[in-house]
């Protein structure tokens, strides 16, 4: 399974751009998409490296909170299986 996540454009250097995802910058190529349409404060789908797709603001915060959802539960998960001593599948 794949999984790309929303980030944040922060500044371009040619085909390349630098991107926030959860406060931590990373690189990105922008080849793949159509990037004379993109500017710094949009958002794109990043997987390995290459942002696949512009989405739009709503997209990513919605996504975000996703993820953050799945980390809750999972940390509730964790704290269960401390209690109980057994492995919650």
């Amino acid at each position: 399974m794949c999984l790309s996540v929303p980030a944040q454009i922060v500044s371009f250097d040619g085909d390349m751009a630098q991107c926030a995802v959860g406060g931590v910058i990373t690189h990105a190529s922008i080849q793949m998409i159509a990037h004379e349409d993109l500017k710094i404060g949009d958002f794109v789908l990043l997987h390995t490296g290459f942002a696949l797709q512009k989405i739009s603001e709503e997209e990513a915060v919605a996504t975000l909170a996703l993820f953050e959802e799945f980390e809750t539960f999972n940390q509730s998960l964790d704290e269960e299986e401390k209690k109980t001593g057994q492995r919650i599948v």
